[in-house]
């Protein structure tokens, strides 16, 4: 048998209703003692129907050849241990109950017939006297466990990230095990060698660990680096993780485990926390919807879960096995061989990066398995707005550079048409940069894919270097504050999101009316008229005013938007031209991106964009 997942419990306890299920956190009777032990007071029970500690049932049913699960446990003291299964409805079914009296090692057996389309399985146990809850571990059928893995992290100015991943990495021996390279791709200026505490990580891990400078070529280039790397390594697999994370060690161990056992090769995807809320289940499994080519959840009852506040047996969504196009570069696993035959990542920057390759990946028979129990804490898209800053011209380049090379609809579906609405919100919000850098993007499109390497290391800037132009990319802060508001309490709507239907149609030709009609009285352009918070600053309220304060974050940073007539036609009138260009020579830009993809993502390429020779990697 083959140890493929561990009992394990947090070090920070905020985070306990992860591992234990705990009704509005409130886990009283149960103290943990290690990683790896607790201890149940006599009179109380626990139950283990928690995200880390319940075991997928359905992603090894129905990916892997594995027939029987085992849970083995140690305990110690006087009570019962329950086995429990749910099916793809959320219904559980008690498996098997066990008493124990005094120390001894219960092994429950479960079958995985059945699992296919959804279920979890888990354990419970009740203390007649005081119980030590020792070592546990879920085993399967004999199956390959020789498996190692690169980890390959890409940081740019995040080096105390960077070193508190290394630490938990060196400190679990179940890791180390299959562990051959922990590899850092550093493109920024602050670097993470010269970080207080990287000595001591550095020690630990020992010749496992490099550390690479390079210039910055955002995600996409750190992570073709380290996949060259885990290639050069030996490594069955590499593992890409962001930078600004913080990990669950055993999800490395568990990923790589279940990849072993995959009948085929399998991407492996782990989920995403939220960093700032840590018991906040943010992102699970990730489609891209062919009808207007947009990432978006699998499951269409997918929603947030704060674990704190109800538990993983009573959010039945969690229960049905979802499918995946493709899984977050902030935490996925890759087989080498995969790397090998498909290439590496389109050369995008960021943005759209993972999307692809797992689009790429499907095409040539490889699945994406997004693995509960495999996750890390990260900072979520909630937490940012890159749509409105530089990060907006890669949003929509590489969006359409990946409809060209993916999409199965005529045209890429609604993607023209949805790509154009979201111009005209952004217009209607006054946020003429992000329009400036959508319409670049679109211009970028049109040239073709040769562009794509040969600006990796140049775009960024001259992105940034045309805000200069325009006021609101400008950041206010408290050290260098905007002038204040004239109102800077003004009533909003109130509403959660924007009109729709015939509500959605007068809102739009009244907004675009006041831009084209109504001028932009001068004081507007010396203060504020009014200031919003950041959850306000939405399009369906930016457009009632003509000189807006939007605060962003806890330390009132801000944006100050004002209308510009001349603005608004330019750069709508260039939209619609370049969408219809878009729409017009879709065909043959297809025909184009598609015959240069297997060039593009070939490691000689990427070794030419970095710098590197063949004897580097």
């Amino acid at each position: 048998m083959i140890t493929v997942q561990h009992v394990v419990y947090p070090t920070e306890l905020d985070k306990l209703p992860l591992y234990v299920e705990s009704p509005h956190g409130v886990t009283s009777s149960l103290d943990v003692v290690s990683r790896r032990t607790a201890r149940l007071v006599a009179g109380s029970d626990v139950s283990f129907a928690s995200y880390f500690n319940a075991f997928p049932l359905m992603h090894w049913a129905a990916s892997t050849d594995v027939r029987t699960v085992s849970l083995v446990l140690e305990l110690s003291g006087r009570g019962q241990v329950r086995l429990v299964r749910t099916d793809a409805r959320g219904h559980a079914t008690r498996l098997e109950a066990v008493r124990f009296d005094g120390a001894q090692t219960v092994r429950l057996d479960v079958p995985t017939a059945g699992a296919a389309d959804g279920g979890w399985c888990w354990f419970e146990v009740t203390a007649s006297a005081d119980v030590e809850i020792g070592p546990g571990r879920w085993e399967v059928d004999d199956v390959p466990s020789d498996g190692t893995v690169t980890v390959a992290v890409t940081t740019f100015n995040k080096p105390d990230y960077c070193v508190r991943t290394l630490r938990a990495l060196a400190t679990d021996d179940d890791v180390l095990g299959v562990l051959d390279r922990v590899v850092v791709v550093d493109q920024g200026t602050r670097k993470v060698a010269a970080e207080p505490g990287f000595d001591e990580a550095r020690d630990a891990l020992g010749d496992r660990l490099r550390v690479l400078d390079q210039p910055n070529l955002g995600g996409s280039g750190g992570f073709s680096r380290g996949m060259l790397e885990a290639d050069a390594a030996g490594s069955t697999h590499v593992m890409l993780l962001d930078d600004d994370v913080a990990i669950e060690p055993e999800s490395i161990f568990r990923a790589v485990r279940f990849a072993d056992a995959c009948s085929r090769p399998t991407i492996v995807g782990g989920h995403m926390f939220d960093m700032y809320r840590p018991t906040n289940l943010h992102a699970v499994s990730e489609i891209v919807q062919q009808s207007n080519f947009m990432w978006g959840p699998a499951d269409p009852d997918h929603r947030l879960v704060d674990f704190s506040q109800e538990s993983l047996r009573a959010t039945r969504w969690l229960h049905r096995r979802p499918r995946a196009d493709y899984n977050g570069w902030w935490m996925c696993l890759i087989p080498t061989a995969v790397v090998r035959e498909i290439g590496l990542s389109m050369p995008f920057f960021i943005k759209w990066d993972d999307a692809e390759y797992g689009l790429r990946a499907k095409a040539a028979g490889v699945p994406t398995v997004s693995l509960p129990g495999v996750a890390l804490w990260h900072i979520t898209w909630q937490d940012k707005d890159d749509a409105i800053d530089w990060q907006a011209y890669f949003h929509a380049r590489n969006r359409v550079v990946s409809a060209l090379l993916h999409s199965q609809e005529e045209h890429g579906g609604a993607l023209l048409a949805d790509s154009g609405r979201l111009n005209l919100k952004h217009l209607l919000s006054m946020q003429y940069y992000a329009v400036t850098l959508r319409n670049a993007a679109l211009r970028d499109v049109l040239r073709g894919p040769g562009r794509l390497h040969a600006t990796m290391g140049t775009r960024l800037g001259e992105l940034r270097a045309l805000a200069k132009d325009f006021g609101e990319a400008r950041t206010y802060t408290v050290d260098s504050p905007a002038p204040p508001a004239v109102r800077p309490d003004v009533p909003v709507s109130g509403r959660s999101h924007g009109p729709r239907g015939v509500a959605l149609v007068l809102f739009t030709l009244r907004a675009v009316a006041r831009q084209l009609l109504l001028p932009v009285r001068p004081e507007k352009r010396t203060r504020p008229d009014v200031q919003l918070e950041r959850g306000q600053g939405v399009w369906w309220e930016l457009p009632r005013y003509d000189s807006v304060l939007v605060l962003a974050g806890e330390d009132r940073t801000g944006s100050w938007y004002v209308r510009d007539r001349r603005a608004f036609v330019a750069l709508w009138r260039e939209s619609v031209a370049l969408h219809r260009e878009l729409r017009r020579r879709w065909p043959e830009l297809r025909e184009a991106y598609r015959s240069r993809a297997e060039a593009l993502v070939a490691p000689s390429a990427w070794r030419a964009t970095i710098g590197i020779s063949d004897d580097e990697d």
